[in-house]
């Protein structure tokens, strides 16, 4: 039955939960599959030794043991993060921001595109809103915007903005899931707000499933982080920022304590 043991499947794969999902969805045409209901995807919570929320890092694939993470190099930056603590994300966020560029948008949607899902290697559950912490003290106020709120818009279409709800949506959280108050709220708070248009480029540029044959790499991006991004001269954790400590965190996920 698709309502629970799939769904537990897929929330295994240590990378990109949705967007593996997707690619399952695509090649198998989503319309014709079994869909869960959101009770179904409730009951399902005690079937599992992990809870959904907890950032991939700390998971391992098919719950095989985990490998060794190899140091960060002192002083390290946004691409040494990239390279050996975001691998579970950073192929999604590649292809969104390379899209982003494609469909030529603003630098700074394009580095929130970038940024936007690195933060689920610390915590996927409410990842708008964390993701915008981690990044604060070093992008631009609407950088931080767009990706603090693209979580809440990506439950909301908006057709002439070019965005329709994820059919995957309908697996992960089931298919007559309404969003929490609290999100509804949100949406509703941006909807109104003068930077709407940020966040949601942000979601109209995100991938519901891999884009074969596209491997963009960092280095593309380079001059944009360069000119969007305040890399702290101490290293990523070290700088004294109210955020260290989640830079920290992603360097050393190992430590117990």
């Amino acid at each position: 039955v698709y309502t629970t043991s799939v769904v537990k499947l897929f929330e295994e794969k240590a990378d990109a939960l949705e967007h593996y999902l997707a690619e399952e969805m695509s090649q198998s045409g989503g319309s014709s599959m079994q869909l869960p209901s959101a009770a179904d995807v409730e009951a399902a919570i005690e079937g599992r030794t992990y809870r959904r929320g907890v950032g991939g890092l700390f998971l391992s694939a098919n719950h095989q043991k985990v490998k060794r993470l190899a140091p960060l190099p002192p002083g390290h930056k946004l691409e040494d993060f990239f390279r050996l603590r975001f691998m579970s994300s950073s192929s999604h966020c590649l292809q969104s921001a390379n899209l982003a560029v494609n469909n030529g948008v603003p630098e700074e949607v394009i580095l929130a595109c970038l940024l936007h899902d690195t933060v689920q290697a610390l915590m996927r559950v409410d990842h708008g809103w964390w993701g915008a912490q981690l990044y604060e003290p070093y992008v631009s106020e609407k950088v931080a915007f767009a990706i603090r709120y693209h979580q809440a818009l990506r439950f909301y279409e908006d057709k002439d903005a070019g965005y329709n709800y994820p059919e995957l949506y309908r697996a992960v959280f089931g298919q007559d899931y309404q969003p929490e108050p609290y999100i509804e709220a949100t949406y509703k708070m941006v909807r109104k707000h003068k930077w709407y248009d940020l966040p949601r480029a942000v979601t109209v540029n995100d991938l519901y499933s891999f884009e074969k044959g596209v491997n963009p790499s960092l280095e593309q991006f380079a001059d944009i982080i360069g000119r969007n991004f305040k890399q702290p001269k101490e290293g990523l954790g070290y700088d004294n920022s109210p955020v260290a400590h989640m830079w920290r965190s992603i360097e050393f996920p190992d430590h117990p304590l």
